[in-house]
């Protein structure tokens, strides 16, 4: 498969992620996605297939996988590669052949490099099975695309194997889109009337504290 008409466009660090590519990711998982830094690779219909993730999630949980593969036509093909037992044969070769070894070994270190730029998570493995097997074809496609060709090899072989999964349109509908962005801005009301209640409370609070260590030194 050919991504060469694929943009690779990605979200600056220090903006936020745009409600529409938000609103289509939760379509595509049907859940609202979290911890979302970035776009890290765009279809050629223009959504996101994969997501740069934080490497901790807004409750502070470990999230070791840095790019994640949102587009439900890209995973279900891949699932498919996974259950002709591409990854056991992937496995084996990376056992029988030191350049590749070397070369998937090189894709850990990028993919740990990458995340630790972000947030250093101790102890942590990579993701995906790698230095050296192969657990998860989702997450070497991911970083496949994040990353460009030539990066992760096994990524690029899975990707190569796949065919062109948008040619018959995107996975997700503009309705869907428009009514997830509707409730991304109706979420986001929501937390902020529940951070002007607790602000006011809290400034009650303080105006009592206040108030009653005034009485204590006036006594």
């Amino acid at each position: 498969m050919s991504t060469e008409n694929q943009s690779a466009a990605q979200a600056p660090k220090d903006e936020p992620v745009a409600d529409r590519d938000l609103a289509a990711v939760a379509a595509q998982l049907g859940r609202v996605p979290r911890g979302t830094r970035a776009v890290a690779h765009r279809c050629p219909c223009g959504n996101p297939d994969v997501v740069e993730t934080a490497p901790r999630l807004p409750d502070g949980t470990p999230f070791p996988t840095l790019y994640y593969l949102t587009c439900p036509k890209a995973a279900s093909l891949i699932g498919t590669l996974e259950a002709d037992g591409v990854m056991k044969d992937q496995t084996a070769r990376l056992a029988e052949d030191p350049q590749l070894a070397a070369a998937y070994q090189k894709a850990h270190e990028d993919y740990i490099a990458r995340r630790d730029a972000i947030e250093v998570l101790e102890g942590f493995p990579s993701a995906g099975g790698m230095p050296d097997r192969v657990k998860c074809l989702h997450v070497l496609v991911g970083h496949s695309l994040a990353a460009g060709p030539g990066v992760n090899p096994l990524g690029d072989e899975a990707l190569a194997m796949l065919p062109e999964w948008w040619r018959k349109g995107s996975c997700v509908s503009e309705q869907d889109i428009e009514t997830g962005i509707a409730a991304l801005e109706a979420q986001r009301a929501e937390r902020e009337d529940h951070a002007a209640v607790i602000a006011a409370k809290e400034q009650k609070a303080a105006e009592r504290a206040a108030k009653r260590q005034q009485q204590g030194e006036q006594e």
